[in-house]
Formats: C-alpha cells, sequence, structure tokens
C-alpha cells in the first residue's frame, strides 16, 4: 500500500551528493530494508549475495528471521563498495519481476541521502544534480524526438562512461558528450567540418558570446579528451561539467533549428 506521502507526492528535498565511490552502511541497510518492503525475503537477498561473493548458502541457516536476515547482513559487510551497486541491480530486475517498485524506493533514498546513483531501467546510473539531470536527460530526449539518434547514443554513451564501476572512465565521457555535439552542430549546417571549424564558419549557430564558450570547452576537449597529458586524466567533476554541457547545447541546437534541418 502506499504511504501517506506518496498519495501526497511528498518527497524530502535532494540532499546535496556526497557519496559516490562508497556504499556505507547506511546504503547497504536501506537496499535491505526497501527489499523487504517490496516483498523480497532474506533468502531471495542471500541468493544474489551469494553470486556476487561466488559463495555458497550457509545450510546451517533455514529460518528467514533471524538467521538468514543475519546472514544477509554478514555477507553484504563482505561486499566492495561497487559490488553493493550490482547487487541493487539485481534486486531491482527481481522487484519488477514481482511487480514492485524497488526502484522507486532505491532512487527516493538515493536523492534523500545524497547517493550519485540513480536506477535507470533496472540499472544504476550516475546521478548530477538536478540541473544536470534536467540538462542531459532532456537533451536525450529531445535528439530521439527529433530524429537525431547518433547524437542521443553519444550523450547516452558519454552517461554511461561517467556510470562505470568502480572507475569512471572520464576521457570517454568528454569525447562522447563533445561528439554529440558536434553530430547535432553537423546535422544542422549540413557541413562534415570539425565542431570548433563550425563555429568559426557559422557565427549564428550559438549566441555570443555563448559561442566562445562552446569553441573553448572544443579547445579543453582537444587537451584533456583526446590529447591526453601524461599523469593527467580528466577528474570527474570536469566531465561530468562537459556533459552536462553538451547536453545544454544539444538541447538547444534541438529546439532552435526547423525539424527538416
Amino acid at each position: 500500500m502506499d504511504s501517506f506521502s506518496q498519495r501526497q507526492g511528498l518527497v524530502r528535498p535532494d540532499a546535496e551528493i556526497t557519496i559516490r565511490n562508497d556504499a556505507p552502511p547506511q546504503v547497504r541497510d536501506a537496499l535491505i530494508q526497501i527489499a523487504y518492503r517490496c516483498g523480497l525475503r532474506p533468502s531471495d537477498i542471500r541468493e544474489r549475495l551469494c553470486q556476487v561473493l561466488y559463495r555458497s548458502p550457509d545450510s546451517n541457516n533455514w529460518s528467514e528471521f533471524p538467521n538468514i536476515d543475519d546472514e544477509v547482513s554478514d555477507l553484504i559487510g563482505d561486499c566492495e563498495w561497487f559490488e553493493v551497486y550490482d547487487l541493487i541491480e539485481m534486486l531491482a530486475v527481481e522487484g519488477e519481476r514481482r511487480g514492485q517498485s524497488y526502484a522507486d524506493g532505491m532512487n527516493r533514498f538515493f536523492r534523500a541521502a545524497g547517493v550519485g546513483w540513480q536506477l535507470v531501467d533496472k540499472r544504476v546510473e550516475t546521478r548530477g544534480t538536478e540541473v544536470f539531470e534536467a540538462a542531459v536527460r532532456q537533451g536525450q530526449a529531445e535528439l530521439h524526438r527529433r530524429g537525431r539518434k547518433t547524437a542521443a547514443t553519444e550523450l547516452h554513451e558519454a552517461l554511461t562512461d561517467l556510470s562505470r564501476r568502480p572507475q569512471a572512465e572520464t576521457t570517454g565521457a568528454i569525447q562522447h558528450a563533445m561528439a554529440a555535439l558536434e553530430c547535432v552542430a553537423r546535422d544542422v549546417t549540413g557541413s562534415k567540418d570539425t565542431l570548433g571549424q563550425l563555429i568559426q564558419r557559422n557565427p549564428g549557430l550559438f549566441p555570443a558570446p555563448v559561442d566562445q564558450i562552446v569553441e573553448k570547452a572544443w579547445g579543453y576537449t582537444s587537451n584533456y579528451g583526446r590529447h591526453l597529458t601524461e599523469g593527467r586524466p580528466p577528474q570527474f567533476e570536469e566531465a561530468e561539467m562537459m556533459v552536462g554541457l553538451s547536453g545544454v547545447l544539444c538541447r538547444y541546437l534541438a529546439r532552435t533549428v526547423p525539424e527538416n534541418s
């Protein structure tokens, strides 16, 4: 049964994201409790934990509570942080199979607890601020709606690279993000030029001084996305910024240029 807050559409405000490459005790505890509320049993969770850890269940534990529940607590404590998110994906699949909203519960927890992840189509993906999410997700949706699927795919790949565990592929995220923007810009101008050339040869493509920002972003991509400096990989925050910027600009071009361009 839905709770009062769910029926009224009331949610805690999103907390500042402070948890990303980690799965502290509150995350581990929450994923178990949400699974229980969705009708999963301790033995269901134990089965999947044993798959993650390549272990066999304790045959001496046969009662759901407290025996198997205690075993679940021990097993999840042995998981590396990224294995915890593997488990969350497995439970999201099982929850959907049973018609339960496990993903919804976990996503509410992630936002309230400041966890920089979210479940999208039963896969754990990176979660940014509300502005980042709006820019990138809406950018993707707008590109799909306008039939610019190649650019939408590049933007999706940028998000996938940010979501890689245990370490985000920041270089790939930047490359894909700028490839998405370049793809849209080429499409609307009918040119095969690079993004930098397109900006110089099409002064009306972006309003001033945004065009200068885009040109500098393209230069940044050349330095950190394609021509790497040894010992200086892009930081996650830098890659996230570039993906967000690409999402905003792709959405801008898709909305301002006629659909038959």
